[in-house]
């Protein structure tokens, strides 16, 4: 007869436990503990890699059509991902850790399931991280939905797994959104680029308009933003018990006072900028607010370039205008605009212009590629030491950690100039058009929110596929009993996980970004917005139930659905959609297979026996 294995002696000491002190606090499972040590590891990982490769697809269409920097992004991430997590993140954990793996698999062993979701949360942030890596923009939610699949598969077989609807939290609800929710933000994103297409776009002067239904955009994206904390709100701020009324009173009259202060500020600040053509205009001006409409611009507004940011990305064709901007050079191969502009207005001061910069002596690149600071001698001596530390190590941390919030976007998503990827992407900017930069800058500052909106939701909907699993092993660690589907979870969970969330996005977000936005079509700030929004809907309404749909099904399938409004089904690129698509579908198998193996590994090992 075999002697009692660890997991054995697990139960015994449990049973024990709770025979002799049932009443009193649960104590943690110190046996176990090198299992919650693995299992804090890979949730770290998982949200790290959430933030790099998913709550990238909140902020890539901003970053793409140039509305925000990649360090605006970060900030603008590292507030709404904390706001959208920590008030109302919790549900949605819930339905990954208790919709789909029935109790009874665990057979009443807190051991378990701790041993489960570990298996679970390592699967998953490997498969992640490895992802990322490649730059492959997949679904974090159905990786941890199939890892939660694969270990149940391995308790119990098939028939542990929730595979139908069971209430709207079983698998086929789930997997149910595999094609729904990009069809479903497709339809919003479109429906909103039409509106804005032929009511202010298609116009012969857009701007008026543009600035004029301004406020009623604010309006609609403070109405999302409210009933998502509505409807999801968070325990503690009551509101889940409001009637049908207050929900409306709510929303109306938040969304009201949004809509009143882009009335009030936003309008002149816009119209002083690019109507008056007021260069000196700053940020800070924007709180002048009534103000400006009595600011004066300089003299010499009209004659100087425009002060609106250039959003285009090819050159003009016959039919667009862009005002006074500088003009794209043109590629000699592949006839779209290269990186650098020519202003025939502009002459350096002091600088021969007769002599071009290319033709440079290779001794004066030499000189300026010298080491100011070189290490003389050995490298151990004191002098050496502080030139290390101060001069290269210090500059080389900083490098690491900011390159991600500095890597040139645009140019990884148009290709290298000459090389086939270059011409191909040419071609699909060529089949959208390109409208003034004056209109587009009016959604530029509407993108803005629309982009928190959508990070809100996502730190609302997608950071619950790491803490949610987290919170299983964390419970059943620190209480040895059975997680349930009425556990807490721990507000210093979601505040940690949403912490590398957004250290995820700020380090390696680029990554994936560089194979969004521009990639799959030609951005501005109008379809942008439009993406953002029709994205943001859906995925709201989807936390709404509970349902963990995938933010990145949501924001593809919406700017698909944009991009088809120009007109030209080769206005997409169908070869990024198509390579997006298939890491969809093989994250499930291949997830699952190595969840399930792994739990059944562990599960099922040989062991010495006991002495």
């Amino acid at each position: 007869m075999l002697s009692a294995t660890p997991l054995d002696a697990a139960r015994s000491n449990v049973a024990h436990f709770e025979m002799f002190a049932p009443n009193v606090v649960k104590m943690p499972m110190h046996q176990y503990d090198y299992l919650f040590a693995i299992g804090t590891l890979f949730a770290v990982l998982d949200a790290f890699n959430i933030g790099a490769n998913d709550a990238a697809n909140s902020w890539a269409t901003s970053v793409a059509s140039k509305s925000l920097s990649m360090k605006q992004a970060v900030l603008g991430a590292a507030v709404m991902e904390f706001v959208g997590a920590v008030s109302v993140g919790s549900r949605t954990a819930d339905t990954i850790k208790s919709g789909i793996i029935q109790s009874a698999a665990f057979r009443g062993d807190p051991g378990i399931q701790l041993l489960a979701f570990t298996c679970a949360i390592v699967a998953s942030g490997s498969w992640l991280m490895v992802c990322t890596r490649m730059g492959w923009p997949v679904s974090t939610t159905y990786s941890i939905v199939s890892a939660v699949a694969g270990v149940g598969v391995a308790l119990g077989g098939a028939d542990s797994v929730e595979w139908g609807w069971n209430g709207g939290k079983g698998l086929a609800t789930i997997f149910a959104g595999f094609g729904i929710a990009p069809a479903i933000a497709g339809g919003f994103g479109a429906v909103v680029y039409l509106l804005v297409k032929f009511g202010v776009l298609a116009r012969r002067n857009p701007f008026p308009w543009a600035l004029a239904s301004g406020p009623m955009v604010f309006f609609t994206c403070a109405a999302v933003m409210t009933l998502s904390i509505i409807y999801k709100g968070a325990p503690s701020l009551g509101l889940k018990s409001l009637s049908s009324s207050g929900v409306a009173a709510a929303t109306v009259g938040s969304a009201a006072v949004v809509a009143l202060l882009a009335v009030l500020f936003w309008v002149p600040y816009v119209h002083a900028r690019v109507a008056k053509k007021d260069y000196t205009i700053r940020f800070y001006h924007f709180f002048l607010g009534p103000l400006l409409w009595f600011r004066k611009p300089p003299a010499d507004a009209e004659e100087r370039l425009s002060s609106v940011p250039d959003y285009r990305m090819r050159a003009d064709r016959e039919g667009e205008t862009h005002g006074n901007v500088r003009q794209p050079v043109q590629d000699a191969e592949s006839g779209s605009p290269s990186e650098s502009y020519e202003d025939k207005d502009k002459i350096i001061e002091g600088e021969d212009t007769t002599v071009p910069r290319t033709h440079e002596s290779t001794l004066q690149k030499e000189v300026e590629r010298a080491d100011p600071h070189p290490i003389e001698g050995a490298w151990a001596e004191p002098k050496n030491l502080w030139i290390i530390l101060r001069y290269k190590s210090f500059p080389f941390i900083k490098k690491v950690l900011t390159h991600g919030t500095s890597y040139d976007i645009h140019a990884a998503q148009a290709g290298l100039a000459g090389t086939p990827e270059h011409r191909r992407m040419a071609q699909v900017y060529e089949r959208a058009k390109q409208y003034p930069n004056e209109t587009e800058a009016c959604y530029s500052f509407v993108q803005v929110l629309t982009a928190c909106v959508n990070s809100f939701a996502h730190g609302a909907n997608d950071l619950g596929n790491a803490v949610g699993p987290f919170a299983v092993i964390y419970h059943t660690w620190s209480t040895a009993t059975l997680s349930g589907k009425k556990t807490d979870v721990p507000v210093w969970i979601l505040v940690a996980g949403a912490c590398f969330l957004v250290l995820g996005l700020a380090t390696y977000g680029y990554n994936i970004m560089r194979v969004l936005g521009n990639k799959i079509t030609l951005h501005s700030p109008s379809r942008g917005f439009s993406m953002e929004l029709g994205s943001a809907i859906t995925v709201v309404l989807a936390s709404q139930y509970g349902l963990p749909v995938s933010t990145t099904m949501c924001i593809t399938g919406s700017t698909v659905g944009v991009a088809l409004c120009n007109g030209d089904f080769r206005a997409v690129n169908w070869r990024a959609v198509g390579w997006i698509f298939l890491g969809w579908v093989i994250t499930v198998p291949i997830v699952g297979t190595l969840a399930g193996c792994l739990m059944g590994i562990v599960l099922n090992a040989p062991h010495f026996p006991s002495q």
